[in-house]
């Protein structure tokens, strides 16, 4: 399965907190650094990732 990563659009190419998100089926989130592609990603639930994005928005 190839998934398709998609940056977000508060990331800058310059700044450091550049994040990329996956969806590669309706249950599960993939997160990762764009920056570091080959590196270590979270793998989320999709209700996780719910719970989680109006904390970040916050940021």
């Amino acid at each position: 399965m190839l998934n398709v990563w998609t940056k977000s659009s508060y990331s800058t190419s310059s700044g450091p907190d550049c994040v990329e998100v996956a969806t590669p089926d309706r249950r599960h989130v993939f997160v990762r650094d764009s920056k570091n592609r080959t590196g270590p990603r979270l793998d989320l639930t999709s209700s996780a990732w719910a719970a989680f994005l109006p904390y970040a928005s916050r940021r």
